[in-house]
């Protein structure tokens, strides 16, 4: 029988690259923590009304990368591409709105889309991603970006940041048939795909990466010249406010981002480290979207981080607890082995207890390919080695071992 292999754009995870997945989780948890937000755990599977809704039908995320099927009960659903509309479509659901004040959330977990496999990026992949509910004051869109540089920073990734702003619904409607004017004479001059975006969604094609349209596009006509007072007067508040934390940014009018449901406030974090998928980290306001799910008229913004391409940038992750390897010398010793083992665990103590018959040497051999720090030798003269040292020390009990051990570790 031939060997079955996982599906293309599909990855297990494991050996150090789950140490990679749990460093990047573990700190972002832990800053997610330090600025007071709540976990919600959403589902993989929704009605694929929430995405073309949400995301827009003319995305290219709802054209050509969702999963999507029909379930056993005739409903059209799709495995979640992104996170965001889940956390609204919950929020409305779940009427958190209720709740008093403003909401801040946070996810981790899978996402799906059906796209061409390259570095950092598969067709299952992971996010880290915030939302903040009921808030319209820039400050907000400052701090927002502030904690996102604060993960980065922790997990010592190097990225510049750069910000735009698409302005409120009403000057981009005038904005948009402005650039599709600019577009229809040119259009001969466009890549195919960006052909087809000049009906369905021209603000893409501002940040196509073929030659030819990047080129085209210099002189198009520039959303920030169409923006109303209070957006120019938003965007100049949020500069200001990341001036004042010391945060670095450029402002990139050709940033918009892939997602229909953007208002004001875009940004994304980027590295040149990984090809030209470079974004590490992107987000930004969406303060119609709640409304146009169903739910009360509520401002709101976020983000969301690949984990993969968070993992591909760490070089170097903190040593875990040192290994203790318990290896009882022969067999009657076994269940003496086993109690000593567990009485480590009690204490906090990474332990393993080899289980594998066989010479006390290859046991060895075993408890240095585990990477043991030290190797206690269960037998009517206990001893502990440190696999570092060599040095090698008989007590009178175990008892005593373990409180060495509770010392050094």
């Amino acid at each position: 029988m031939s060997e079955i292999r996982k599906v293309r754009g599909f990855q297990d995870i494991y050996g150090e690259n789950v140490k990679k997945y749990r460093y990047v989780v573990d700190t972002a948890r832990r800053i997610f923590e330090k600025y007071n937000f709540q976990e919600i755990i959403l589902p993989y599977v929704e009605d694929v009304s929430l995405f073309i809704r949400s995301v827009g039908e003319a995305t290219d995320i709802v054209q050509k990368e969702m999963y999507i099927f029909e379930d056993r009960g005739g409903r059209k659903v799709a495995l979640r591409p992104e996170g965001t509309a889940s956390a609204v479509r919950a929020y409305i659901e779940e009427k958190l709105y209720t709740k008093g004040g403003y909401q801040k959330l946070f996810y981790e977990g899978a996402m799906f889309r059906y796209e061409r496999p390259q570095a950092g990026r598969y067709r299952q992949f992971h996010q880290i991603g915030a939302e903040i509910f009921g808030v319209d004051s820039p400050i907000a869109d400052a701090e927002l970006i502030k904690m996102v540089k604060d993960i980065l920073d922790n997990l010592n990734i190097q990225t510049r940041l750069e910000i735009n702003t698409l302005g409120d619904f009403e000057c981009r409607k005038i904005y948009v048939e402005k650039l599709k004017a600019f577009l229809k004479e040119r259009e001969e001059y466009l890549c195919e795909d960006c052909k087809k975006r000049i009906e369905r969604n021209p603000l893409r094609i501002l940040d196509c990466k073929v030659e030819s349209c990047k080129k085209i596009t210099e002189d198009a006509p520039v959303l920030t010249d169409f923006l109303s007072d209070r957006s120019v007067e938003r965007f100049e508040k949020i500069k200001e406010y990341l001036k004042g934390l010391d945060i670095d940014f450029v402002v990139n009018p050709r940033l918009v981002r892939g997602l229909d449901y953007y208002t004001d406030t875009v940004f994304e974090f980027i590295t040149d480290k990984i090809g030209a998928q470079g974004t590490v980290a992107a987000g930004g306001r969406y303060d119609t979207l709640v409304k146009q799910l169903g739910g009360p008229d509520t401002p709101a913004l976020g983000f969301a981080a690949g984990i993969e391409r968070l993992m591909l940038l760490i070089d170097n992750i903190p040593e875990g607890k040192p290994l203790v390897v318990v290896i009882p010398v022969i067999s009657e010793f076994n269940l003496q082995g086993l109690k000593v083992s567990q009485m480590l665990r009690n204490k906090g103590i990474k332990t393993e207890l080899i289980l594998k018959e066989g010479s006390l040497k290859s046991r060895m051999k075993l408890a240095n390919k585990l990477g043991g720090k030290y190797v206690v030798f269960v037998s009517e003269k206990p001893e502990l080695k440190d696999m570092s040292s060599g040095e090698q020390e008989i007590f009178q009990n175990l008892d005593d071992i373990i409180d060495v051990l509770e010392e050094k570790i």
